[in-house]
């Protein structure tokens, strides 16, 4: 009981003169997940009075775009096709599985749950053709009717923080297994499964995995104003919590998610911009920054004042007596010695403005340059081809004996030849 796949061509009174009888699914909205295929019988068929849950051998089967079949013998699943065109029935015939865009899934599926029956040609059993749409199902909206809360993270700034998100939008599904969508879903129905009867609990089960979903969204330091920007990670993220509810029990999974709007309460919103500019001002170059802009504030207003700007400039003047100036210099002096502390001491500059430590330069591949300073005996280090100190003469870098070249100072006798090092 087995699919022949047929030439591909028009579907209409040639096939009814060629076989029995016809199945066909009309397109399937996306309100409609499976509906039962129904015989297509004319007055050219051999066969207008059969029963109604029997496939005739020989009998034409269609599939479109978009939809799965699968063939069901005494409430078993028996053969299944997701690939387009048309096929003959063959009930002696090995099961032929035409997986389509399902792919290996599918096949592997068939394998473990498939079985054939057979009655040797008893008239009392019951054969069905169902179709499946496994077109993406679009436009399942959802929000948060209670806060989830979502772990805010910043370990440069040391911000670790519980907020109560919500989030509103909307996300599509598809049928990814139909045979685990119909042993566990809608087996056996008499016409269709419209999506209604499974929507709400969808919903449901989708807003319980938005909890640990949006949690991996923390592990990766996402904050709530960049999760809009991350809905790929948040659909990978769903999938895996849904595997078992969705995935393994009903054969479906997420395809995408749009969302409209993710929001804070005010008071935590605010508390995580204060939290992000005290980061900020931990860097001393900052905090001078932010001295030199407050005080030019505090100048603008004193030079507005009501009252006149020479009462306004001593009011401020008492008020820098009293607190003491803030120096914004000594800040900037403070980010220059953190910044040369933090320099590596072995390190050099390139001339791209890159320290390094290697012997290339890590930002634009320059080798590291050679060093034209040398230490004179008197222990004086200099630059120039006489020592500073002692007038001493800059002591070649190379033995003339044996070409043996140092890698600090030079010594005074060739540790490969023993000749002086400079005779």
């Amino acid at each position: 009981m087995g699919l022949i796949k047929a030439a591909v061509g028009a579907i209409g009174g040639t096939l009814a003169d060629q076989w029995k009888e016809f199945f066909y699914c009309e397109s399937l909205s996306k309100d409609v997940l499976m509906v039962k295929g129904q015989k297509r019988t004319t007055s050219r068929s051999s066969n207008t009075k059969g029963n109604d849950n029997i496939i005739t051998n020989g009998s034409g089967i269609a599939v479109a775009d978009g939809q799965c079949m699968i063939i069901v013998e005494q409430g078993k699943v028996v053969d299944i096709c997701a690939d387009p065109g048309e096929y003959t029935y063959d009930k002696s015939t090995e099961p032929s599985i035409f997986a389509g865009s399902l792919g290996k899934s599918i096949v592997d599926t068939f394998k473990v749950m498939g079985k054939r029956f057979t009655y040797g040609g008893d008239t009392g059993k019951d054969q069905r053709v169902y179709y499946f749409n496994i077109k993406e199902i679009i436009d399942n909206k959802f929000g948060t009717a209670t806060p989830i809360l979502f772990r805010v993270v910043d370990n440069k700034i040391g911000l670790d923080l519980d907020c109560k998100l919500r989030c509103s939008g909307v996300y599509s599904f598809k049928i990814a297994d139909p045979i685990v969508f119909y042993t566990e879903i809608c087996g056996n129905v008499s016409s269709e499964f419209r999506r209604e009867e499974l929507d709400g609990q969808l919903k449901s089960e989708f807003i319980s995995a938005l909890q640990p979903a949006l949690a991996k969204l923390s592990e990766l330091e996402i904050r709530p104003n960049q999760i809009m920007n991350h809905t790929t990670e948040l659909e990978d993220a769903l999938n895996v919590a849904l595997t078992n509810k969705w995935g393994k029990l009903r054969g479906l999974k997420v395809v995408s998610v749009s969302l409209s709007s993710v929001s804070l309460p005010d008071d935590q919103e605010q508390e995580i911009l204060k939290a992000q500019r005290r980061g900020m001002l931990r860097d001393a170059g900052m905090a001078g920054a932010a001295i030199v802009d407050a005080q030019t504030e505090s100048m603008v207003g004193a030079a507005n004042n009501p009252n006149g700007a020479v009462n306004g400039f001593v009011g401020l003047g008492m008020g820098n007596n009293m607190a003491g100036m803030a120096n914004a210099q000594s800040y900037y002096a403070m980010a220059a010695e953190n910044k040369a502390k933090e320099a590596p001491k072995d390190g050099w500059k390139c001339t791209c403005g890159h320290i390094n430590t290697g012997k290339f330069c890590s930002e634009c591949g320059k080798a590291k340059p050679e060093s034209d300073t040398w230490q004179c005996s008197c222990g004086k280090v200099n630059t120039g081809k006489f020592c500073s100190e002692c007038g001493a003469k800059k002591p070649i870098s190379v033995c003339p004996n044996c070409g043996y070249k140092p890698q600090g100072a030079a010594p005074k006798f060739c540790p490969e030849c023993g000749k002086p090092f400079n005779a």
